[in-house]
């Protein structure tokens, strides 16, 4: 219990500090397209992309992302509807985050782990260059802390599991 109560201390202190960076005029803009980048279009405009381009193993990228995001988008779920982490704005008083969010818990955060996703699966199907796509999968998990929707530990779950699920899901397919 007490590394529960000192883990939810610092998920505290984490995000107080990077949400006070979110109430920055210049911050917010930035930090809504990221979130909104995260809604999952990505998800089913890349592999379009990749296959009007005629992109090598692009049906392949486009099946194992498939199969990946049914099992990730089944886990995030049942975690999410079992643990009923409350957000933000109903767990800590005082606090009114930047946007609305789409339901009621925090825990894991759904537009992370689905950006960690797309992100490895890039990178195991085509190399190297797509692995700027991980900048884009942090700008999204900073932004839902910035505008106050998930603790930055929701996030870190996120990224772990929308990582995981690629890779369990690569090598369950027999292409990693």
């Amino acid at each position: 219990m007490k590394l529960l109560n000192a883990m939810h201390r610092l998920d505290l202190h984490l995000l107080t500090r990077i949400f006070s960076q979110g109430e920055r005029r210049t911050v917010r803009p930035l930090a809504r397209a990221l979130s909104r980048s995260g809604d999952g279009y990505l998800q089913v405009l890349v592999p379009m992309l990749l296959w009007l381009l005629s992109a090598p193993y692009a049906e392949d990228f486009a099946t194992a992302l498939a199969v990946a995001l049914a099992a990730e988008r089944t886990l995030y779920w049942t975690l999410k509807n079992s643990l009923r982490r409350p957000r933000p704005q109903v767990a800590v008083p005082g606090f009114r985050s930047l946007i609305t969010a789409s339901d009621q818990f925090s825990f894991p955060s759904g537009h992370t782990s689905a950006a960690f996703l797309l992100a490895t699966m890039l990178t195991l199907f085509y190399g190297g260059p797509f692995a700027v796509v991980f900048a884009w999968a942090c700008g999204v998990a900073m932004s839902r802390v910035l505008l106050g929707v998930h603790f930055p530990g929701d996030t870190l779950a996120g990224a772990i599991m929308g990582a995981g699920s690629a890779l369990l899901t690569a090598q369950f397919l027999g292409l990693a």
